[in-house]
């Protein structure tokens, strides 16, 4: 009935092109759509630190980190005050 005036293999092969781009897209779509999620969501994480021109950059990130772990429970609170008050001595 609709052999005559067709395609024939090409149009298969071009059909099966575009599911496999419209496919490809679809996942990149997705892929791409989780890693802003999660990139908002972590956002200081993601984020690059700051100039070294700025004063005393090097010690806010280490206390910063420091009472990251200090949040966590990984460090004690004497241990904290010990390695703030000597981050912010040699400052």
């Amino acid at each position: 009935m609709m052999w005559y005036g067709g395609w024939g293999w090409g149009g298969w092969l071009v059909m099966v092109m575009f599911m496999v781009l419209f496919w490809a897209l679809v996942i990149a779509g997705v892929v791409a759509l989780v890693h802003y999620l999660a990139g908002s969501r972590l956002g200081h994480q993601n984020s690059p630190p700051p100039s070294s021109g700025e004063p005393g950059w090097r010690s806010r990130r280490a206390e910063d980190l420091l009472a990251e772990r200090f949040a966590r429970g990984e460090i004690e609170e004497d241990e904290y005050k010990r390695r703030l008050a000597l981050l912010q001595e040699h400052r």
